[in-house]
């Protein structure tokens, strides 16, 4: 089994959504020792937003100088990398009410016409199915269904909708929330999402 773990906090150490993506790479490695995992840290090694010369840069008649070459290069692996794996773990810090730049960036180099979904004349249809894919999310405020803030939230429904258009539509989600609230809900928060994720199968 290859598993993709991608990180997208700029907090570091400091993280939850890395600690409880870590939590869920290691259980799930617990449960299935195979697992051969390759990790992309978004912060310590970015995946530069896409541009017009990328996209242009795709057709065989455009000159390529050193740089587009890398940002192609770059593009490529990451969305193998994606192609490759039968699980993938985020984790998802919620900024300003939605994900990392970091992270967007990530996802505009997999979200990729004719590899992981394409039109057709009965509308998209994803070409990415059977993955499964875990998101570890951070929130600072409480944005749960129901809450006065919930209509504010756009990380987890933007992800929820990014792999259900490309033919994932299960996700695993574990939510820590209210973690700015102060030290006693953040500790809260945060063990009760690691009780969830002790509960995560590898299958």
């Amino acid at each position: 089994m290859n598993l993709l773990h991608v990180d997208s906090s700029i907090l570091g150490p400091n993280s939850v959504s890395r600690a409880l993506s870590k939590a869920a790479v290691e259980r799930l490695k617990g449960e299935n020792p195979a697992v051969q995992v390759t990790y992309r840290d978004l912060v310590a090694d970015p995946v530069a937003h896409l541009t017009g010369r990328y996209l242009a840069g795709q057709s065989p008649d455009v000159q390529h100088d050193q740089a587009l070459q890398e940002d192609l290069a770059l593009g490529g692996k990451v969305l193998e990398e994606f192609l490759a794996a039968d699980v993938v773990v985020i984790g998802v810090a919620l900024y300003n009410f939605t994900v990392a730049s970091q992270l967007k960036a990530w996802i505009d180099r997999v979200l990729v016409a004719g590899k992981t979904f394409r039109y057709t004349d009965k509308g998209a249809e994803g070409l990415a199915g059977g993955k499964r894919v875990i998101l570890t999310v951070a929130r600072g405020g409480v944005y749960r269904p129901g809450s006065p803030h919930a209509s504010f939230e756009h990380a987890e429904t933007y992800l929820r909708s990014v792999f259900t258009f490309m033919g994932i539509p299960e996700q695993d989600i574990v939510v820590a929330e209210g973690l700015a609230v102060g030290p006693e809900q953040r500790a809260a928060a945060t063990k009760s999402a690691l009780e969830t994720i002790s509960t995560l199968k590898a299958a």
